[in-house]
């Protein structure tokens, strides 16, 4: 029996791990113990904090692991490279997974490259940064975090410092990156790597709560975009990805197209993308099987060529207030759409300050795109 390493345990891993076990996987689950779902799902449960590398390398040669893998996480992202790289088994390379997991040298890597991305700046806790020095307006984040974190648009100069406070409070590395703001439709793209040969399986169009922390409210595939524009996009992003060095598995990445139809790249990461995108909108509007490809890499095996589109569609919204609720509660009394996933959160006695504190989601789909439009905020 195959043994296959999951690095995390939430709700966004857990598609990785029944998917391991529908194919008679033995899944261990390395995560720090604090109720998750994969807490209950894997086959076996290791309590060890997925930042513990060393800890989760010696386990893993210990029961004999046959691939590691995660989706969703940069930072469980980190450890499956290391881990994986100690253990001789198949991964990017920790100096591809640095480059696409800190934005830092992710921005300067795809600038030297002659990628199309924002210009940007580096600040370390404890330095200041002249606020007459910059463009208006500007995006602020974390140097390495991701799930909307600490993000924020500064329109006035007097708005930076606080935001760069934010961010470095957010940064594992106590660093923030100030961005020129890029205007444009936003759209996250999603490939399969093998070997170096990138294959594209779907572009998504997201939908934010805008200005300040652009936290995803929604997301829907096929996005909206013509031909043009999608191949322009695959040939940006393909580029990207050979100068960040991602030969395998999946990537997420992060694009705005503006009116004239220019792309530029806004980040990208070595991953499969979160928010049930890869795990769920894939599938349900592509038919390809998105999580079991990303299985087949980490054991080693080429991953199934994309086929043709499916022409069905699909969506997920996340739930904020009440009229996230109604639209839930439209389609779960058996609207045109399909419910295919729903998860909620008990505790709802707190402030949306990002991805990881919305109150819950639910994906959907149909064969019809006015089924699904209705359904978005």
């Amino acid at each position: 029996m195959k043994k296959l390493a999951i690095i995390g345990a939430s709700v966004f891993q857990d598609p990785l791990i029944l998917a391991a076990k529908e194919r008679g996987i033995e899944t261990h689950v390395f995560a720090w113990r604090c109720g998750d779902a994969g807490e209950m799902t894997a086959d076996r449960f290791h309590p060890i904090s997925i930042t513990e590398c060393e800890a989760i390398a010696a386990e893993c040669k210990e029961i004999g692991i046959d691939g590691v893998a995660t989706i969703a996480s940069d930072l469980a992202n980190v450890t499956v490279s290391k881990v994986a790289s100690e253990l001789g088994l198949l991964a990017n390379s920790i100096e591809c997974v640095n480059c696409t997991t800190n934005k830092v040298l992710m921005n300067r890597v795809l600038d030297e490259a002659g990628c199309p991305v924002p210009k940007s700046i580096m600040v370390k806790e404890g330095e200041v940064l002249d606020p007459s020095s910059m463009r208006y307006p500007s995006i602020v984040k974390p140097v390495d975090r991701s799930g909307s974190r600490g993000i924020t648009k500064v329109i006035f100069p007097d708005e930076l410092k606080g935001a760069i406070d934010r961010a470095v409070d957010e940064s594992f590395e106590n660093a923030a990156i100030v961005q020129e703001y890029i205007e444009g439709r936003e759209f996250s793209v999603e490939y399969i790597s093998w070997r170096g040969e990138h294959r594209f399986l779907a572009l998504t169009e997201k939908f934010t709560t805008g200005a300040p922390g652009f936290i995803e409210r929604a997301h829907l595939e096929p996005a909206r975009a013509d031909r043009l524009e999608v191949e322009s996009i695959q040939r940006v992003v393909e580029h990207a990805l050979d100068a960040l060095g991602v030969e395998y598995g999946a990537s997420h990445s992060e694009v705005k197209i503006d009116d004239g139809g220019a792309v530029r790249i806004i980040e990208i990461g070595s991953r499969m993308g979160g928010d049930c995108i890869g795990s769920d909108l894939v599938e349900l509007s592509t038919g390809y099987d998105f999580v079991n490809a990303v299985i087949d890499v980490a054991l080693g095996e080429e991953p199934p060529l994309p086929h043709a589109d499916s022409g069905r569609h699909a969506g997920i919204r996340f739930i904020f207030d009440e009229d996230d609720i109604s639209a839930y509660e439209s389609i779960a009394k058996g609207g045109s759409a399909v419910l295919k996933r729903a998860s909620f959160v008990e505790d709802t006695d707190h402030a949306i300050v990002d991805s990881g504190s919305r109150y819950g989601f639910f994906v959907f789909a149909s064969d019809d795109m006015d089924d699904i439009l209705p359904l978005l905020p």
